[in-house]
Formats: C-alpha cells, sequence, structure tokens
C-alpha cells in the first residue's frame, strides 16, 4: 500500500509541475452600435422592454390570454422539456473531473490440449487436464485535466444550457407577441364588422329610398339595381368578417394550448391602451436584453470552449489505472482473503505525434467554427438594431396615417349626409350617394386596420427590444 501511495504522490506531483490552461481567454466582439437609435430623438436609457407583460398589456382579456399561451403553449412546452434536457447534461458534466469506476465479476474455465505443452503441463503439476480463473476486481480509470480540456468540456454543457434557457425566452416573447398581435387583430375585425353592418343599414335606407323613387317615376330600374348591388357588397363583406374572425378565434386558442373556441372580448378596439410613453433604451441595452441575441453570443462562448478543447487534445495526456479485487483459480479459496487480493496501478503520459493531421485539422475548424459564430453574432445584433428601427419608425408613420385616416372618415361621413339630403331633393343622382357610402365604408375599415397596425407596431418594438419573457 506504501508503494501505491507513493505513486500517487509521484503523479499528482507531475500534474502540480505542467502549466494548466484553463480555457482561451473570451473578447467580445466590436459590435459598432450606435449611441441610440435611428428615429429617436435622444438617446434615453429607459425602454418599454423593462417593463414586464402584465404591465406592458393592461387589457385583463388579454393577460389571461397569455397567461394560458404561457401555460399551455406546445412551442414553449417543447423549449422547457430542451431546458430541462441541458440541465441533466449539465448535472453530468459536473463529474467529468472524477474517475471512472466499475466493478466486474468473470469466471473462466480453460481445457486444452492433451498434447499440448500446457496440457502436459497441467496434467503434471495439477493433476487435471483444464484450469479455472475467478475473477472479481474494480477498475479505475482517471486523466488529469492538465490542459484544461475537461473544464472546457464543462463549460461547453454550462453555454448549451444557457442556449436552451435563452431559447425559451425567446420563444416566450414570440408567444405573447403572436397573442397580443392575434387579440387585436380580432378587435380590429369586430371593429370592421360594426362599421359593415352599420353601413348595411344604410345601403338598405337608400335601397328603401330609390325604390320609391323608381315607383313614382323620379328614377329609373338601374338605380335600384344599382342601390341592390351596393347592398349585396356589404352583405357579403359581413360574411368574409365572420370567416375570418372564426378563423382569427380558431388561431389565438390554438396558440394559447387549447381546442379552437370562442374568444371572449368585453371591449372595443377604440378602449385598447399600451404605454404611451414609447422609449426604446440604448442599443447596447437591447442586446443584453434580446434573448435571441444573447443565445447567439453563448453559441459563440461555446465556440471558444471547443477551440480549447481541440488544442488541448494536441498536448500530452496523463493517465491513471489501476484495478483490484480477489482472484483465484480455485472457487473455493475465490474470496480468501488477504491470500487472493490483488492490485495494480499504472500511469502514463502520452503524447500524440502522428494521427494523419486530424488533430492539427480539429483545432483549425474549430477556429474557424468560432469565426463564423462571431460574424453570425453580429448579424443577430444587426437584424435586431434593424427591427427596433424599422418598428419606430412605422410607429411613428402609422401615427401620422391614424390622423389622417381619420379625418377622411369624418370628410366622408359628411359627405354621406349632403349627398342623401340632395338625392332626395333631386339635386344629386343615386350613383353620388352609392359612391359616398362606398367610399366612407372603406375609409372607416381602413381606419380600423391602420389603427391595428399601430397597435401591431407598439408590439413589435417591445418585442424587438426583447420586452415579453419578464
Amino acid at each position: 500500500m506504501k508503494r501505491i501511495k507513493n505513486i500517487f504522490l509521484t503523479f499528482i506531483l507531475a500534474v502540480a509541475s505542467v502549466s494548466c490552461v484553463s480555457k482561451l481567454a473570451y473578447s467580445e466582439p466590436d459590435l459598432q452600435l450606435p449611441e441610440k437609435f435611428q428615429y429617436t430623438a435622444t438617446a434615453d436609457t429607459a425602454s418599454i422592454a423593462n417593463l414586464e407583460w402584465k404591465q406592458f398589456f393592461s387589457d385583463p382579456i388579454l393577460q389571461g390570454l397569455i397567461e394560458k399561451g404561457i401555460r399551455n403553449n406546445y412551442d414553449l412546452q417543447i423549449a422547457l422539456k430542451q431546458v430541462a434536457s441541458s440541465q441533466e447534461k449539465l448535472k453530468q458534466a459536473k463529474y467529468l473531473q472524477y474517475p471512472d469506476v466499475g466493478f466486474g465479476v468473470s469466471a473462466q474455465i480453460s481445457k486444452p490440449s492433451e498434447n499440448s505443452m500446457n496440457g502436459k503441463s497441467l496434467n503434471s503439476f495439477l493433476g487435471q487436464n483444464h484450469v479455472e480463473d475467478y475473477n472479481a476486481a474494480f477498475n479505475l480509470s482517471w486523466e488529469a485535466d492538465i490542459w484544461g480540456k475537461i473544464k472546457n468540456q464543462q463549460e461547453v454543457s454550462r453555454m448549451q444550457y444557457l442556449q436552451t434557457y435563452e431559447a425559451t425566452k425567446a420563444v416566450q416573447t414570440q408567444v405573447v407577441a403572436a397573442i397580443a398581435q392575434g387579440y387585436y387583430n380580432l378587435l380590429m375585425l369586430d371593429r370592421q364588422i360594426q362599421i359593415a353592418k352599420a353601413n348595411l343599414e344604410l345601403s338598405t335606407n337608400t335601397l328603401s329610398i330609390t325604390e320609391k323613387m323608381w315607383q313614382s317615376g323620379d328614377t329609373t330600374s338601374l338605380g335600384v339595381q344599382q342601390a341592390t348591388a351596393q347592398k349585396q357588397s356589404t352583405e357579403l363583406l359581413i360574411t368574409q368578417l365572420e370567416q375570418n374572425i372564426a378563423i382569427q378565434e380558431n388561431a389565438l386558442s390554438i396558440l394559447v394550448g387549447e381546442n379552437p373556441t370562442k374568444i371572449n372580448r368585453t371591449i372595443e378596439m377604440s378602449d385598447t391602451s399600451l404605454p404611451q410613453n414609447i422609449s426604446a433604451g440604448l442599443p447596447a441595452a437591447m442586446v443584453s436584453r434580446r434573448p435571441d441575441v444573447r443565445q447567439q453570443e453563448l453559441v459563440l462562448l461555446e465556440s471558444n470552449s471547443m477551440v480549447g478543447i481541440a488544442q488541448a487534445n494536441m498536448y500530452p495526456a496523463l493517465k491513471i489505472t489501476a484495478n483490484g479485487g480477489v482472484n483465484s483459480f480455485k472457487f473455493d479459496n475465490w474470496f480468501q482473503i488477504p491470500a487472493s487480493l490483488f492490485g495494480s496501478v499504472l500511469g502514463g503520459i502520452t503524447q500524440p505525434i502522428f494521427q494523419k493531421r486530424q488533430l492539427k485539422t480539429d483545432l483549425n475548424v474549430a477556429k474557424i467554427q468560432r469565426e463564423k459564430n462571431v460574424l453570425a453574432f453580429r448579424q443577430s445584433v444587426l437584424n435586431a438594431v434593424g427591427e427596433v428601427s424599422d418598428a419606430l419608425v412605422s410607429n411613428e408613420s402609422l401615427k401620422v396615417q391614424e390622423q389622417k385616416a381619420a379625418e377622411q372618415v369624418t370628410t366622408l361621413k359628411n359627405g354621406i349626409k349632403s349627398a342623401e339630403m340632395l338625392y332626395k331633393g333631386g339635386m344629386a343622382n343615386y350613383l353620388e350617394v352609392i359612391i359616398a357610402q362606398g367610399n366612407s365604408l372603406q375609409a372607416e375599415l381602413n381606419l380600423a386596420s391602420v389603427k391595428r397596425q399601430r397597435l401591431s407596431s407598439i408590439v413589435d418594438l417591445y418585442r424587438a427590444l426583447g420586452g415579453g419573457w419578464k
């Protein structure tokens, strides 16, 4: 036992005398971020993305849908299972620095040829024509982490776990945004069908007036046909909107992990409210907040550790193996202690010399992969900045569009009143009334669409800045 102890001490001193390389130093790539986002007046540190989604979305119905989505959405549940799987691998990686230990039991009977030297020797010395061997032993194998290969392997597992965690947050931001977009689209369709039904009432009144005037000889049958066609067109629109509402309700139900069903709404689109102070914050803060960008940076960190592993594979490896147990050529005295005890310890340093350039190729490939991931990280940051800029310009533009669309609706509604009065007084024909009603209908439908687009642009900005996972 003293000899074994001395051997272990010798190898420990050898390991301590070798300069250790834990892992390659990591430096964050130069991202060349702008000081502020385009289409923002000043570089404000505040950001709507810092708000929790329950603070950002104040509508109780929408909050309930988002809660269901976070709890039941299948994409999100799959992402969470991936996190659990990576967590198990991370736990396993913590044990990489420990030795491998195994236990085996074997029994062997050999009968050599009686005409062989072994056969004649057995008969002479043992008085039998076969030999038995019974073995029960523990086996140990351990590699010293001289160059930090095991630490880098553990770091790879940690980066992979964090990637799945960030991926889950990214999925949640997408689910939250998709539910909000679907809900606002549903409110828009509700508003549009209200507009269509109100217009249908106007078209019905116009048709009634036109029929009476035709009966009295003040207009032709063409006027009745045109008024009837206008009414039928509005009825067709209502049917199409009802279909779209049902499809949107089905899509929302699936997003929240439920079978297609009706979605209860208690408010109209005009009653919806989102934060009025739309602040984007700083680009640097967005990079550290967006889950997909953070995930790409973790991929880069993983590739950095992979370079360390490939580099360590080119250096000498110190391995220690040991085994010990009980061994006997007779079953009766197999477990006689201490006579049947045996043990051995082997330690050695191996240096790869020629492996058909495999190790150098692995190192160069790992370095190239790291460079690719640097570019992918920069691209993800650039895309994120672009998405925020798009959402900002859309929001600003849609503010103006909503104002202009509202003014147009007011003008055309007044035009309907004027056309109807002139028509009744015989100073305008039926075509002018129908055109006025059609223009007003399209303007109101367009206003509802612009309002929905503006709500969507704010939701897009919230998601693009990294909001929705808190």
